[in-house]
Parts: C-alpha cells; structure tokens; sequence
C-alpha cells in the first residue's frame, strides 16, 4: 500500500511540472515562429531593394524608371476602427516605367500590369516583358498592392486578395492619368498573368468604362475551386484571421464575390484570355469554368487553351521562342484597341526591337 501510495504522490508533482515545461516549450517555439516570420519580412525588404537597382541596370537603357508613393482604399479588416489612423487609405508603391524616345507633346497608351503571387511583388522576373512593351511605346504602371512582399509585416498582413487590392490597382491607373498629360486616358489597357490576370479580370469588371482592352495570362477565375484542390499551406493564406477569415463552406457567397467566374456578366471590355493543359498552379479547369461562364453569359472575347505546352503557368513568359510567338499573340491583340506608336507584329520585331540597343 505504501508503495502505491508513492507512486501516486511523485505523479502528482512530476505531472504538474511536465505540463509545465512542455507549456514552457510551446512557448518558446512560438517566440522563434515570430522571430523567423520578422527576419523573413526583413529578408523580403532587402530583397526588393537589391531588384529595384536591378530594374534600372536592365531596363534604364529603354525607360525613365520610377517608383511612386500613393494610396487606396482602407484597409478591409481593422481590429480597431476607434484608433487613429486606423481607417486610413493603404499606402503602395508602383513601377512606373515611360520610354525615353516619347514625344511629351503627343498622347500614348498605357499598360497597368498588376504582378502575380499571393504575396507576391512585381520583379526583374518580368524583364524580358517589360523590354518589348516599351520597345513599342507602351507606358508602363505595375503597383505593389496591398499584400505585397518587400514592405514589411504590416502590408503583407493588408492583403484582400479579390477584393480592395483591385482598387488599389484601379487606383494606380487613374494616379498616372492624373499626373502624365501625355497618356491617353482613352487607350488603358490591363494585362497580367494568374493572380495578376485575376486583378486584371475584376478591373475590368468592376471598371469597364475605363479600360480599352484587358489580357488575363492563366488567371485564378474560381476561388471555390482552387481553394478545393489546394494544399493546405495554401488554404491558409485565405483564411487566415488577418485575411477572410472564413473558409468556403463557412462563407462560400464571400469566395463567390472575389472570384472572376461567377461575374462575366459584368464584362463589356474586349478581353483576351490564355491557358495552358499542363498549368500546375492555375489547373486548367479554373480557366475553363471562367471561359464557360462568359459563354453562358453571351459575353464576346477571344480566348486560347493551349495543349501541353513546355513551361507550365509560365509558358508565355519565359524567354523561348515559342513563348515570344505567344506573346506576340498578345501584342497583336493589345493594338486593335491601344494603337501604340511601334506594335510588335513577329518575334523578330521582339528581338529587334526590345534587344538590341536603342538607337
């Protein structure tokens, strides 16, 4: 009887300190969460600066090359609306990128190219692109919306994806009108690819009057759907507390209003739309409940699916010759509707025009 009776005293002190200690251990593996997600925050900052000098090593011989300071709409989730400053219009930085050969007394069209990635940021990635839109005489605006990487914790947790980070896109294109005399406010375009092809979907949706011509590259088109053949890692970003906060089936009418497909019947603006049967980001059968959508809608657009082409979610923009004879799809579309002053019309214009040095 002693003997149990031991056992029993020494498990009512061992237990209590155990608990403690593995509490003690949950927290510090806590502490060294946050401390990894702060230096990552810092890695990304100092990232974004080492491309940003980038930009103008590859880009400065095309373009005057610079990153503006303005703002949208506030911030969609506020935990305290009472605090000052909280219900404040977001900040942003934009790319603005105007070739050195224009004419200031005449008009030219523009280009608001929104960057893809949840959490992602417009990078030296799109170079090559960037090179032949000049090279034809295209204005150039790519914001760094809320959400984005390379500004720190607190505009990183700002993201809405399919919600205000379109006004603040929106708000990029109408910063540029305001303050170059020499854009043609009539002769905007959007373009951009997966969730920047999303952006620019719910643009022109949500902005027809505003916009000549949109191009959306292997869009995100139904967040039900992706969000349901996503992996786990992924489905977090969306229903994070910071960001919606609910899953689908914990608000489906929520993921419904921020994804592209379940509003064509909102289209009125000459649209093009590419994707790709190998796409392992974007399946192609979000594309297709898009495409499928704007035919059920009577909706007028042109669209391409194309079958196993080498590059996946990038084939279009990566730096072969096929991917070059696409986006001169692409341009050759943009210039019925933007009429820029030197349209691509062959890859050998691309190579021309966008890689041998200006003369």
């Amino acid at each position: 009887m002693k003997r149990y009776l031991s056992a029993f005293l020494m498990a009512m002190v061992i237990l209590p300190v155990a608990a403690q200690t593995e509490q003690n251990l949950e927290n510090k593996v806590n502490e060294l969460l946050k401390e990894n997600e702060s230096l990552n925050h810092r890695l990304d900052v100092l990232e974004k600066k080492i491309d940003d000098v980038t930009w103008f090593h590859r880009v400065g011989d095309l373009a005057f090359i610079d990153k503006v300071y303005i703002y949208g709409p506030p911030p969609a989730n506020v935990k305290n609306p009472e605090q000052t400053g909280a219900t404040n219009p977001v900040k942003f930085w934009s790319y603005v990128f105007i070739p050195k050969n224009i004419d200031p007394n005449k008009k030219y069209p523009m280009l608001v190219f929104p960057h893809g990635g949840v959490h992602g940021d417009f990078t030296t990635y799109y170079t090559h692109i960037v090179r032949e839109m000049l090279a034809q005489g295209y204005i150039i605006v790519a914001p760094e919306y809320r959400g984005s990487t390379g500004y720190g914790s607190e505009h990183w947790h700002r993201i809405d994806y399919g919600g205000l980070e379109n006004e603040d896109v929106f708000a990029s294109r109408n910063y540029m009108i305001e303050n170059y005399d020499f854009i043609d406010k009539n002769r905007v375009g959007i373009i951009g690819w997966s969730h920047g092809g999303m952006i620019a979907l719910h643009n022109i949706f949500d902005h027809p009057d505003s916009y000549a011509c949109a191009f959306a590259g292997v869009p995100v088109s139904d967040m039900i759907l992706r969000y349901g053949y996503a992996a786990v890692d992924y489905r977090k970003l969306y229903d994070a507390d910071y960001h919606i906060g609910k899953t689908p089936r914990e608000d489906i009418n929520e993921y419904r209003r921020r994804s592209p497909a379940w509003q064509a019947h909102k289209l009125k603006t000459p649209l093009l739309i590419h994707t790709n049967t190998n796409d392992d980001d974007v399946y192609v059968i979000e594309v297709e409940a898009l495409i499928k959508s704007l035919k059920a809608e009577g909706k007028k657009f042109e669209y391409e699916i194309f079958q196993d082409m080498p590059g996946g979610h990038s084939f279009d923009r990566i730096d072969t010759k096929a991917a070059r004879q696409v986006r001169v799809k692409i341009y050759k579309f943009l210039a019925q509707y933007l009429n820029p002053p030197k349209p691509i019309k062959s890859v050998e214009d691309i190579n021309r025009a966008a890689y041998l040095p200006m003369k």
